[in-house]
């Protein structure tokens, strides 16, 4: 198969049907597969064992991420769920100061409850993360770029921290996806997506994926992936294909309007703080740039304190107030409120998730429609004096 990118997305995995010579992975849709005698199938048994369309998708994403084997959920969270399921009571996971809500709830409402703790560090700063290590730190489990402050880690020098310590480093790629960072190929020990994401792209499905090269920790969460069985369906992994298809060139576009429209936030006079690692002001810019192609395309800021956000987001016509990111249409949300709202409220300010935090996620729309729809709704949120 081709080392290109975006030839790999379309050919990459398992591509077609042997049996017809369909250009598209067919959809199996079925449960389970008749066998030819005690002990005796095709390979396949139940689909929740395995299914030939999510197989081909596993297969796709693994060779897409650089890695070995791949795995796919029937959400993001299912797979972050079945990565920490790896752990034992009286383990410790450290995670980046700013998380997922989903990721920081699962790991306090629901894995404390089986005595496995986690702590909050600022990965961002490598001696930091040292400091803190233990020996009941089994592993590290980073954003980067983090959500929703888009704050930078080096992959590659926590990796190693955490390899040190005999602890595993555990990358959370959904911002950027595997065209734009390859964490595996930085020393990442487990890679996990929200497919739902930039990988689906069309808000159109809920998944979720992970990667691994080594064969022992592939066994072990296969193992899991089965026991628990957050596994995706037929349909669902078949349009999750289809939409790594076009990941390149809609990454492309996604990009070139967040750049776009960072350089317009950046200018505004109504915009207090922007955050957008593709910024040379940026935080952490020097280090992705080195470990990511570029910024990629999603954005935080806080308008002055004399702007209204409840204003802003009701004048919002074409960008959507909603949930999720990386699909076709541009999308914003508040995260205090939203994504980040199962964050107790004093940890969400001592992180810098702000009431005032508005995180946007730029589509593939004309990024002057965009802009002027940002611009518009800006304006109606000024208080009149």
């Amino acid at each position: 198969m081709s080392s290109n990118f975006e030839t790999a997305v379309i050919h990459g995995g398992i591509y077609g049907d042997a049996l017809t010579g369909a250009v598209n992975t067919p959809i199996y849709q079925t449960s389970t597969y008749e066998q030819q005698g005690l002990g005796e199938n095709r390979g396949w048994e139940y689909s929740r064992t395995g299914n030939p369309t999510r197989t081909a998708l596993e297969a796709l994403i693994a060779e897409l991420e650089g890695g070995r084997h791949g795995f796919a959920f029937g959400s993001g969270l299912a797979a972050i769920t079945t990565v920490l399921s790896l752990f034992a009571k009286g383990d410790r996971i450290l995670i980046s100061s700013n998380v997922y809500g989903g990721t920081y709830r699962v790991l306090d409402k629901v894995f404390r409850h089986f005595g496995i703790e986690y702590q909050i560090a600022d990965t961002t700063d490598p001696d930091a993360v040292e400091k803190v290590f233990t020996e009941d730190v089994k592993a590290v489990l980073i954003e980067s770029p983090a959500n929703p402050l888009l704050t930078i880690t080096d992959i590659r020098k926590i990796s190693e921290i955490a390899h040190e310590h005999d602890a595993l480093s555990i990358v959370d790629n959904t911002f950027m996806t595997p065209y734009l960072q390859q964490p595996l190929k930085l020393g990442a020990d487990i890679v996990v997506h929200s497919a739902t994401k930039y990988l689906g792209g069309h808000s159109d499905l809920v998944a979720g994926l992970a990667v691994v090269n080594d064969d022992d920790l592939a066994e072990r969460i296969g193992f899991l992936q089965n026991a628990e069985g957050g596994i995706p369906g037929p349909f669902d992994s078949f349009l999750l294909i289809r939409g790594i298809k076009t990941l390149a060139v809609r990454m492309d576009r996604h990009v070139g309007n967040a750049e776009k429209i960072a350089a317009f936030l950046s200018e505004n006079k109504a915009v207090k703080n922007i955050y957008y690692p593709g910024l040379p002001a940026a935080q952490g810019y020097e280090i992705n740039k080195a470990q990511a192609r570029n910024g990629g395309a999603m954005m935080s800021f806080e308008l002055y304190e004399e702007y209204d956000i409840r204003t802003f987001f009701k004048s919002l016509k074409l960008v959507a107030l909603a949930e999720s990111l990386g699909g076709v249409e541009s999308l914003v949300c508040h995260p205090a409120s939203m994504t980040h709202a199962s964050i107790p409220f004093e940890v969400r300010q001592k992180v810098g998730i702000t009431e005032g935090l508005i995180r946007l996620s730029p589509g593939i729309e004309n990024a002057e429609d965009i802009i002027d729809d940002l611009q518009q709704a800006i304006e109606k949120s000024e208080a009149r004096k």
